[in-house]
């Protein structure tokens, strides 16, 4: 008997996967305990409809990214920071500070953990930082650190 799978069913499958289970398994495990539902072309129809809206939504945040990438691609970034001899900074740049910085600057909101940095920045100067944006998607963000 082919079944929607309702829930992740560890060595079973996962969740909106169809797959064959015998008619015992099927109708007095999966069914009374909500676990899957039969396979009809109801509820075929309905696994669809999920599915295309789910790829619809990710083909829109996939836009999204790729639009921030191209605007934050064209932005430098200032930070104004206090630094002693040789330009080097009191205290270090984290990713934490150039989110801040990118949202009050430019109103552009991107969490922390997505900007990949190597290590903290501790002198003056023209950086390239990568952020990822999405799967796949990477941009780079010019930022300028002075004293």
């Amino acid at each position: 008997m082919k079944v929607i799978l309702m829930q992740d069913i560890k060595g079973v499958g996962k969740k909106d996967d169809i797959i064959n289970a015998n008619d015992g398994y099927a109708r007095n495990y999966l069914f009374p305990r909500k676990l899957a539902v039969e396979a009809n072309s109801e509820n075929m129809s309905k696994l669809k409809g999920k599915q295309d809206s789910a790829n619809y939504k990710k083909e829109q945040e996939k836009e999204k990214a790729n639009e921030l990438k191209e605007k934050i691609s064209k932005i430098t970034l200032k930070v104004t920071v206090k630094a002693g001899e040789n330009g080097k900074i009191f205290g270090s740049i984290t990713s934490k500070e150039i989110a801040t910085e990118l949202k009050q600057q430019y109103n552009i909101e991107i969490d922390k953990k997505k900007i990949l940095l190597k290590e903290a920045i501790k002198q003056t100067g023209i950086f390239n930082i990568d952020v990822k944006l999405y799967e796949g998607i990477i941009g780079k963000i010019k930022v300028n650190i002075v004293a």
